[in-house]
């Protein structure tokens, strides 16, 4: 696979930008790292929670009303992850665009965004039908356990890329 000629004159403004200027490239990637802390950190807490109230149930009502509030937070850092991903894939269309491991980073992230659209579905079945619990937190556990997993190999694969270029 080559890289359309297209894409790389499209974006070489930006990356003439961030090569010759050590304040952006600093900025943007802090702005990746420090957006996967927010949303990863925030997600991976919550993973361990749902891991924990799916074995306490005293803890189950209190966990589904903090796990909303979470997940617009983890929404947010993985909004701003994206924006800061995609000035870093500009800013090098040429070797991105053909890494597969740039692929297979992508393609965890949509399997994990998928996860999460799963997991806030069971919740707001858990929400309003509390009575059927039990097949509901059978599932929660798997998601959680499934967000733990794409967590460490979204990360896995973000480390490879950088060492990769």
């Amino acid at each position: 696979m080559t890289t359309p000629a297209v894409l790389v004159q499209l974006f070489e403004p930006w990356s003439s930008l961030y090569a010759d200027s050590r304040l952006v490239a600093t900025l943007v990637v802090f702005g990746h790292i420090a957006s996967l802390m927010v949303a990863g950190g925030l997600a991976i807490t919550f993973d361990r929670g749902t891991l924990r109230a799916v074995r306490a149930t005293d803890l189950r009502s209190r966990h589904l009303a903090e796990l909303a509030g979470a997940h617009r937070m983890v929404i947010a850092g993985l909004a701003m992850s994206a924006v800061t991903g995609s000035l870093l894939f500009a800013s090098d269309v040429e070797t991105y665009f053909v890494s597969w491991i740039y692929w297979t980073k992508m393609s965890l992230i949509v399997v994990l965004l998928a996860n999460g659209w799963n997991m806030s579905r069971v919740e707001g079945t858990l929400r309003l039908a509390p009575s059927d619990a039990e097949p509901g937190w059978r599932r929660m556990r798997t998601s959680a356990v499934v967000s733990l997993v794409l967590w460490f190999a979204i990360a896995l694969a973000g480390v490879a890329l950088v060492n990769a270029v």
